[in-house]
């Protein structure tokens, strides 16, 4: 399986999903972390790892916010 692939299939919706507050103060606690370890120079790889349970959490938010308020069909 591609690189592409396994990456896309980590960004599927959970049927357990967060809450959308849940969700917000997990990207607040991602970023924070990174900022964190960004300033302590951390390696390229405990950052990458970062940022992608960051840019999961945003998707999983953006998709949460969707569910949320788009009108029912």
């Amino acid at each position: 399986m591609s690189r592409m692939a396994t990456v896309l299939r980590q960004f599927q919706r959970d049927a357990l999903a967060c809450s959308v507050e849940e969700l917000q103060a997990r990207v607040g606690v991602l970023a924070a972390a990174r900022q964190q370890l960004r300033a302590d120079d951390a390696p390229d790889d405990v950052l990458e790892e970062n940022r992608l349970e960051l840019a999961r959490t945003q998707w999983e938010l953006s998709h949460a916010l969707i569910q949320r308020y788009l009108p029912a069909a």
